[in-house]
């Protein structure tokens, strides 16, 4: 929750001004959302609080897409790896070339 109130308030997220995120504590972990939108998600907590402890506090960041499977796709054709959920699926979890993760989310999806 520190690292969400250091980057809201370096970022200005959680201002007045247009284009501004809702910074929100939900279910043990800190969401960002625009626009409703969910845009990223600090997962873990603390470390010592964390389920498995080998598991740091990380950033989860969402990208809201028109087509999950059109973007899985062009991550893969630019060597990254998409890890989903099954055809059809609305969410997925990509992988950049230099293995950093994202997810993309199907817009209009809870």
């Amino acid at each position: 929750f520190d690292a969400a109130i250091f980057y809201a308030e370096v970022l200005e997220w959680a201002s007045s001004a247009p284009g501004s995120c809702e910074v929100r504590y939900e279910e043990n972990e800190v969401v960002l959302r625009s626009r409703g939108d969910v845009v990223a998600r600090i997962h873990s907590g603390a470390v010592e609080a964390a389920p498995d402890p080998t598991i740091r506090p990380h950033w989860q960041i969402h990208f809201t897409v028109d087509d999950v499977e059109a973007a899985a796709r062009a991550a893969r054709a630019h060597g990254g790896t998409a890890h989903q959920q099954g055809l059809g699926s609305t969410e997925a979890i990509l992988t950049d070339p230099d293995g950093a993760h994202f997810t993309v989310t199907c817009k209009g999806a809870p």
